[in-house]
């Protein structure tokens, strides 16, 4: 066989180095791809789990103020404004639906057969009528324009109410 002349040789390498470089271009536009889609997938990740601390904190609010001892009236639905990283803007809007009572149960030993329940809270009616274990179920929907966020979060609440408090707000 007789040896290729160097002249013949030059195009050859000309093909075989932009292939390469075609190849090194594929895997850069690839790694840039999946670098920004695991960003964006984190980022999501962060506006998600600051809803669900927004919400949480709207619902702990919820419970703090309005579920005390003797309360005589369901809370109204409100809307709770949330700013998570305390620099005077609001970042998320939370609507907390009026908490639901979902159901109701006869305390054992607190009707006139036995005796007062010695967690009995103030403003009850006495030892005489039965009071009730209640339970409530509150619901938050975090929406956020900037995010793109919409979530709702629902939180489960069991309070003991008289027998008076629940006919009048646990039906």
């Amino acid at each position: 066989m007789k040896p290729a002349s160097p002249r013949s040789q030059k195009g050859v390498t000309l093909i075989v180095g932009l292939i390469m470089l075609v190849l090194i271009t594929l895997m850069v536009t690839t790694s840039f791809t999946l670098s920004s889609t695991s960003l964006k997938a984190v980022g999501n990740m962060q506006f998600r789990n600051e809803s669900i601390a927004a919400a949480n904190k709207a619902i702990e609010q919820v419970i703090g103020t309005n579920f005390a001892a003797g309360f005589a009236n369901v809370p109204p639905a409100q809307s709770i404004a949330f700013d998570i990283n305390n620099d005077g803007v609001t970042d998320y809007t939370i609507a907390v639906a009026a908490p639901a009572c979902i159901q109701s149960t006869e305390v054992a030993g607190s009707g006139s057969e036995g005796a007062c329940s010695s967690a009995t809270l103030e403003g009850f009616s006495g030892c005489g009528s039965p009071n009730y274990s209640t339970l409530w179920d509150i619901q938050a929907k975090v929406t956020d324009a900037v995010s793109g966020t919409d979530l709702e979060v629902h939180q489960g609440l069991r309070v003991e109410l008289s027998s008076d408090q629940k006919a009048s707000m646990c039906p």
